[in-house]
């Protein structure tokens, strides 16, 4: 048989004895159920993707809004004609958009057409970040018409 380790003392009675036998299976079965985590790689792949989701979700988080603040400062920046005509523009596109979809509709095969369809939902989700987008592009374009 084994020896008792050195630095913990023989059990004195078969009551001890079965106590330390009952905390040393304790012991074995956390440590074996560290082991096991620690070498389950899918559990931990997946711990480790859904924390870098989260991360992306925030910086995403910040980006809009950084986004949407340029999208403000662009458009007080603006002057009264630009703004003039990017609303008659707007106007125009809205005007002339029913014609366009239905022409669309007519005439674009069915996997473009769902393609499309998939592009729009995916605009139409990310609105406040297109527009942001735009007003930076704009302002980037007065810049460097005013410049040349």
């Amino acid at each position: 048989m084994t020896q008792p380790p050195h630095d913990e003392p023989t059990a004195s009675s078969p009551e001890e004895l079965r106590e330390q036998v009952e905390q040393t299976r304790t012991e074995l079965g956390e440590t074996v159920e560290a082991l096991a985590t620690k070498t389950d790689v899918k559990a931990r792949t997946q711990e480790k993707a859904g924390e870098l989701k989260e991360q992306a979700a925030l910086k995403a988080g910040e980006l809009k809004v950084k986004a949407a603040d340029l999208a403000h400062q662009a458009q007080d920046q603006l002057p009264a004609p630009v703004k003039d005509k990017a609303a008659k523009a707007a106007e125009q596109a809205w005007a002339k958009a029913p014609q366009a979809g239905q022409l669309w509709q007519e005439k674009a095969p069915e996997p473009v057409r769902q393609k499309t369809t998939q592009g729009a939902q995916l605009a139409r989700d990310n609105r406040k970040v297109l527009l942001a987008a735009a007003g930076v592009a704009v302002v980037v374009w007065l810049a460097c018409r005013r410049k040349g």
